[in-house]
């Protein structure tokens, strides 16, 4: 049994900051598929939501809680096991072009410099740090992140769920925004299938202007080809990390070898706290703009050197709706 590591770190006490279907369709809308929950009968429910914030206190609330002493203070922590059922064979081995992408440091500035940010939050009685990404949306809220930085799995909700776009060195250039609204796929609510490890969450303004106001947002896209060229981003916080700094890694997205899920993998050791991080296809150095078509989820704990991701298909696309209409 080979266990998953989600990529999210953990800090101690209240430290700051976790039948084949076509591939243009999700199983789980249609009844197949791989992985936890296959061959199930579709949910009645596509999205599972939460309020996170009520009233104005509530989000008051939430952003006091991360004081700059407690970010200051995030530390990472061992990555988490979630026990798996037995692996199916592995497929053939594929020759792989390129060695392993390591990480590297995104100096270039940019779009995805300002999109792209840390995601504070407690969750079963701990505070956790997590990766995510701003994207464009009609309400202009729309913060897409890993299913398990939003909801434990069929567990609680997150709490204090706080968004610092552009984060650097423990500075918030760009304020923080907090969670009004929080929304995963169902089969990931009902099932905690990880191939659905993806999450949407709304967040209300910051200081009276919406998100997208202030730092833009990428593009977003489903449904589209597999294996084009990707850039996945995060902030790492395990070592040979520090979660400092935003880091990226580039390569050509290929299936999950080992059948378990319907993610797709790119060559890379970013580590714990890069969970969430944004995948971008057709993404141009340059302007740092992309279109945003996964996001990190999960490694197999005998290999650190790949990332995988969910696909984005039917089930993300009605997040999305759900997501920038709250």
């Amino acid at each position: 049994m080979t266990p998953i590591l989600p990529l999210i770190s953990t800090v101690p006490l209240v430290a700051g900051l976790l039948a084949a279907v076509p591939a243009d369709q999700d199983p789980a809308l249609h009844g197949g598929g791989t992985g936890r929950g296959a061959g199930q009968v579709a949910p009645r429910r596509v999205v599972a939501e939460h309020t996170a914030a009520a009233t104005t206190a509530d989000l008051r609330r939430a952003l006091g809680y991360w004081t700059p002493e407690r970010m200051a203070r995030a530390l990472p922590a061992t990555l988490l096991d979630v026990p798996r059922a037995a692996l199916l064979p592995p497929a053939p081995p594929r020759r792989l072009a390129k060695p392993v992408t390591k990480g590297s440091r995104w100096a270039a500035g940019g779009a995805v410099s300002r999109t792209t940010g840390r995601v504070f939050l407690t969750m079963r009685g701990s505070d956790y740090v997590c990766s995510a990404g701003a994207v464009r949306s009609r309400n202009m809220d729309v913060v897409v992140t890993a299913g398990h930085c939003v909801k434990d799995g069929t567990g609680a909700w997150a709490r204090n769920w706080t968004f610092v776009p552009g984060y650097d060195e423990g500075r918030r250039p760009y304020g923080a925004f907090t969670a009004r609204r929080m929304f995963v796929p169902e089969p990931w609510s009902a099932k905690a299938d990880d191939s659905y490890d993806l999450a949407m969450v709304a967040v209300a303004p910051s200081e009276g202007r919406h998100l997208a106001e202030v730092v833009g947002g990428q593009d977003i896209a489903f449904n589209r080809p597999r294996g084009t060229r990707t850039f996945g981003f995060g902030f790492p916080a395990d070592a040979p990390y520090d979660g400092r700094h935003l880091v990226y890694c580039a390569g050509d997205p290929h299936a999950d070898p080992h059948r378990q899920t319907r993610d797709q993998g790119i060559r890379c050791d970013l580590t714990a706290g890069s969970s969430g991080g944004p995948w971008l296809s057709s993404f141009d150095p340059a302007t740092g703009r992309g279109v945003v078509t996964s996001v990190s989820s999960f490694k197999y704990s005998d290999d650190a050197t790949t990332m995988y991701g969910p696909y984005f298909g039917d089930h993300a696309s009605k997040l999305f709706e759900a997501a920038q209409s709250a």
